[in-house]
């Protein structure tokens, strides 16, 4: 096999475990939810807080991963976080119980948070010294998500239209099984990046105090981002729209997420600053806030476009920034930290979007709201200068 060939087929396994943790565990719950509401006659708090709980769960396995990554290579931390991504999926097909699903809810985003700290690092070093490839290879990588979004997009609306709300739990159920049929392949990247243990040193402050801009900016990103995932299907089901525009929306989002490295990858690996974040952050944030603003077809087609084509650049900016700037033996306990502050904010984002669309009676408040928190993270990665060797 040619090195070319096999880097193409780790990356895919990358994408595909990125798929299972973020576009089936995390972004395909927007698609269901409407769904779940109406059998189980949830309130947007509620639905909000399973948002929320997936975030904290989140938010604890990326501590647990900071201090993990030093203890276990990051290839090991990936393959133990698909395989019990998968397994919580399979889970929430099997209950109504709100409590349990919680539970698992919570344990998919713990999972996930190990395979989304160390994509990053394990696709930044596909290419070697080629910055603008490893930019690439991490943007595809993060791409699977996108991969989740389309395949949840193209079945689950027509799904739902055929066998109506109550068939809510097979959706999941169906997830778990595409998990398992993307298993194998996400293991086989793993063994072909199975290296000794990598030493990961800790981050002297004198490196973190100077990236507060980025800090902040992935702060506000998690706060927002999550609000237009969750919520999106509940609020183009206030517009009246049907399954084939959902569909078409939805799908629309995932594919400009695939194809968005294409689009930015030069950019981002021509930059040490925060100046490809703060791009991206302005394009995700007019992305947000386009479907109140011009709630007309045309208005959410744009939405879909400029949403999808940017919102997985500012992770990408992130590893591409983080790689750039610090030795390689920080580059795990760097990126971890980054989990940890994205984490928070998406504990906060949909919680308190559910608490404002339960206030007003309209969701799309809380999509203005991100809009706006998404425009002052813009500022701030903006003003992320590079760092001083």
């Amino acid at each position: 096999m040619s090195d070319d060939r096999k880097r193409f087929l780790i990356l895919l396994g990358l994408a595909f475990g990125v798929c299972i943790s973020s576009g089936f565990g995390r972004f395909a719950y927007g698609l269901i939810l409407p769904y779940m509401q109406a059998d189980l006659d949830w309130s947007y708090s509620q639905a909000g807080w399973l948002s929320t709980v997936n975030a904290i769960g989140y938010l604890l396995g990326a501590l647990a991963t900071v201090w993990l990554v030093t203890r276990f290579a990051q290839e090991q931390l990936y393959a133990l976080g698909i395989v019990l991504t998968t397994l919580m999926l399979i889970a929430s097909g099997l209950t109504r119980d709100f409590w349990w699903m919680s539970a698992w809810r919570f344990g998919s985003g713990a999972f996930a948070a190990p395979v989304f700290i160390a994509v990053g690092v394990l696709a930044s070093n596909l290419y070697g010294v080629n910055q603008k490839k490893n930019a690439m290879a991490i943007a595809l990588a993060f791409g699977g998500g996108g991969l989740g979004i389309v395949l949840s997009a193209l079945v689950l609306p027509h799904f739902f239209i055929a066998q109506g709300a109550v068939a809510w739990p097979i959706a999941w159920l169906a997830l778990g099984g595409a998990s398992v049929l993307m298993l194998p392949i996400g293991l086989w990247a793993t063994q072909q990046l199975n290296a000794p243990l990598r030493h990961t040193e800790d981050v002297p402050p004198r490196r973190i105090g100077p990236m507060w801009g980025s800090m902040t900016a992935y702060f506000c990103f998690a706060v927002g981002y999550i609000v237009y995932l969750t919520f999106l299907s509940a609020f183009l089901k206030t517009l009246g729209a049907g399954a084939w525009t959902v569909s078409l929306i939805w799908s629309i989002v995932g594919v400009g997420t695939i194809v968005s490295s294409f689009l930015w990858r030069g950019f981002i690996g021509r930059h040490r600053s925060g100046f490809p974040m703060a791009v991206t952050l302005a394009c995700v944030a007019v992305g947000s806030v386009l479907p109140v603003v011009v709630p007309t077809f045309l208005g959410l087609l744009a939405s879909s476009v400029l949403f999808g084509l940017s919102v997985f650049m500012p992770p990408t900016s992130v590893a591409s920034l983080i790689r750039q700037n610090n030795p390689p033996d920080t580059w795990g306990r760097l990126m971890g930290i980054y989990t940890v502050i994205f984490a928070v904010g998406q504990c906060i984002g949909p919680i308190a979007t559910g608490i404002i669309g339960d206030i007003f009676g309209n969701i799309g408040y809380g999509l203005l709201a991100a809009g706006g928190i998404l425009l002052f993270g813009s500022l701030a990665a903006f003003l992320q200068k590079p760092l001083e060797d």
